[in-house]
């Protein structure tokens, strides 16, 4: 009789672990996680028009390559397309902070139509997605939180799977170095009116609260040129 219950209770411990290593393997992969980081900048602008704009930019890609700032996207925003931003991969933070402090870019500038002062965020990029997205549309949500890791871990919670299926697909996730409580994420939108319906959704709201963030997010929509 001991030796039957033995014999019961070592099975159900193997189906415990058999359950739980099932439960393991379940666990969503995450193909943004293990990439090395990178710091990037980010600056933000209007433009009298987006032509002449990008004509005067690309005249000065030259000066940005020798000040080590290597273009990731430009983007226009979409309900205004003459608000500009334009992210760039950084190998050098004192050049690259040379670089936005020169007199001669205020001039370029100003020669290519740029009717604002420009708004620039150091940051460090800790996810991204290099394969190529099958749209151009975007959105970039920034907002604070209480503490970095238990946000990230409500967000991983949450699953790329679940978020695509808002039409939401994250490209990249950075922190900002002034504040590395202050984020931005990027997604790729698939589905517009399943994007927006998503973000304005009072489940999400509670999500994002209960996740520690801080006050409303900022919530960018734009497309890639």
């Amino acid at each position: 009789m001991k030796r039957t219950n033995f014999l019961l209770l070592g099975a159900f411990f193997l189906l415990c672990f058999a359950c739980n290593q099932a439960a393991e393997e379940e666990v969503e992969a995450d193909p943004l996680a293990g990439l090395p980081p990178y710091q990037a900048t980010m600056i933000q602008h209007s433009v009298a028009d987006f032509d002449v704009w990008k004509e005067g930019y690309m005249a000065h890609d030259s000066v940005r390559s020798a000040y080590g700032l290597t273009e990731i996207a430009v983007g226009r925003m979409m309900d205004d397309p003459n608000s500009v931003m334009v992210l760039s991969r950084i190998e050098d933070l004192d050049r690259a902070k040379e670089f936005i402090a020169m007199p001669e870019l205020k001039t370029a500038m100003d020669s290519a139509g740029v009717t604002s002062a420009p708004e620039f965020a150091f940051m460090n990029v800790i996810r991204y997605d290099t394969t190529e997205a099958t749209t151009k549309d975007r959105v970039m949500v920034s907002h604070k939180v209480n503490d970095f890791d238990a946000w990230f871990a409500a967000y991983s919670k949450e699953g790329r799977t679940a978020r695509a299926g808002y039409g939401l697909v994250e490209r990249g996730m950075a922190r900002d170095m002034d504040d590395s409580n202050m984020i931005y994420i990027v997604f790729a939108v698939t589905d517009m009116d399943k994007a927006k319906a998503r973000i304005a959704s009072e489940e999400l709201k509670t999500l994002m609260t209960e996740a520690g963030v801080e006050g409303p997010p900022t919530i960018t929509f734009y497309t890639l040129e």
